[in-house]
């Protein structure tokens, strides 16, 4: 058994999660990591994680990293509540906070990574590496209409132009990170994933699977099996390429990523489930198929259902569901299943923003990995069936 020692910022979110998951499950191989500890600020307990049971895995949750006891405070609780703490070679950031202000954003999010980065250097003589996430907002798919980039998107590519690159937290973190490891022994990358297709144990507005499964699951119930389901967008958004990234893929080559830091230190890394693109036009039928329905086209010039108006119009229906099949309440209805990620991805993302993956592809090399939409989704929707958020 190695003597590595994994830990995971935010473990509870979409990724993290993931991360966890597959180092437990012994991804690369069962010897690669001695011990794994997840961090999350919100509780979360074992069972509720649904992470397989392994002996390496330490779960500390109600970590503050903003915490009003400085940096100090920061290691101190760090150094009680984690053990082996001063073993920990490779760190996998996964924490955000969102703030609408992007000044703000960018502030919260580099104090987060530094502090983060400052305290496993300051306990762990062992760092080896560092794991940043960021995303295809690095290549400006947020400004729609003045997406100033042609398809395929390419690591290579440039970064956006003022007034957007100063309101971009991803570049401020990458540059924060590239300035930190000067001098050190440790490395670090970036991965880029696009839309993450997986399964949260806490709810999350970020989870686009998580939106569809209670959707599908209710509407199902309500308009009967074997309905047909319109797509929940435009025309247009139906036709558009991309590239989903599976939860379990962004993981496995962030793992690998860290491990191989002689391919992968200081470059950045788009990650997906497949090197050739896919449409709604082809996926949404086969989301729809898992909960027993048929995924139709939007109608002309409209569209279909809103998920988040629906499970609205519908929440007797919903309560009734999970009272009969004793599912996990809290997942609809709330701040936090508000609806307004699914539509940005699903009506506004209007145009082609496919990936080029083939720097991945070579970095990745005999141990690539890929998957479908089944293999993604189904997956995600498979979780939150054994989790009993979905009956």
């Amino acid at each position: 058994m190695s003597g590595n020692h994994a830990l995971i910022f935010g473990a509870s979110g979409i990724t993290g999660w993931a991360i966890t998951n597959a180092l437990i499950e012994g991804y690369p191989e069962e010897s690669t990591f001695s011990k794994v500890t997840a961090l999350t600020n919100r509780p979360l307990s074992k069972e509720a994680a649904q992470w397989p049971p392994s002996e390496k895995l330490q779960v500390v949750s109600g970590l503050d990293l903003l915490t009003e006891t400085g940096q100090e405070g920061l290691e101190k609780e760090m150094q009680e509540k984690v053990k082996g703490i001063e073993s920990v070679t490779h760190v996998y950031f996964f924490a955000y906070i969102m703030d609408l202000d992007p000044k703000k954003e960018i502030s919260i999010n580099v104090k987060l990574l530094d502090r983060a980065v400052q305290a496993v250097e300051n306990l762990s003589p062992n760092l080896k590496f560092v794991v940043l996430p960021t995303g295809t907002k690095a290549y400006g798919v947020h400004l729609l209409e003045n997406f100033p980039f042609t398809p395929p998107l390419s690591e290579s590519m440039p970064r956006l132009d003022e007034p957007h690159a100063s309101q971009i937290f991803y570049y401020a973190q990458v540059d924060h990170l590239a300035k930190s490891c000067k001098g050190k022994a440790w490395k670090y990358c970036e991965v880029m994933p696009d839309v993450i297709i997986g399964f949260v144990p806490n709810n999350n507005i970020y989870c686009l699977a998580q939106t569809l499964a209670t959707y599908l699951t209710l509407y199902a119930v309500v308009e009967g099996k074997g309905a047909e389901c319109a797509f929940p967008g435009t025309e247009k958004s139906w036709k558009i390429k991309s590239n989903d990234s599976s939860q379990d893929l962004v993981a496995r080559f962030s793992i690998y990523a860290s491990l191989h830091p002689e391919v992968s230190h200081g470059e950045r890394f788009n990650i997906a489930d497949n090197a050739i693109p896919s449409s709604w036009s082809q996926k949404w039928p086969v989301i729809c198929e898992y909960f027993g329905l048929k995924g139709t086209a939007p109608p002309a010039g409209g569209s279909g259902p809103q998920p988040g108006k629906y499970i609205e119009e519908h929440l007797d229906a919903w309560k009734k569901l999970e009272e009969e099949k004793g599912l996990q309440t809290g997942r609809v209805g709330n701040e936090r299943s508000f609806g307004g990620f699914q539509y940005f991805i699903m009506t506004m993302f209007d145009f082609d923003r496919q990936l080029d993956m083939s720097k991945v592809q070579k970095a990745w090399g005999d141990k690539k990995e890929e998957t479908d939409v089944k293999g993604a989704w189904w997956k995600a929707f498979d979780r939150f069936r054994k989790a009993k958020i979905i009956p």
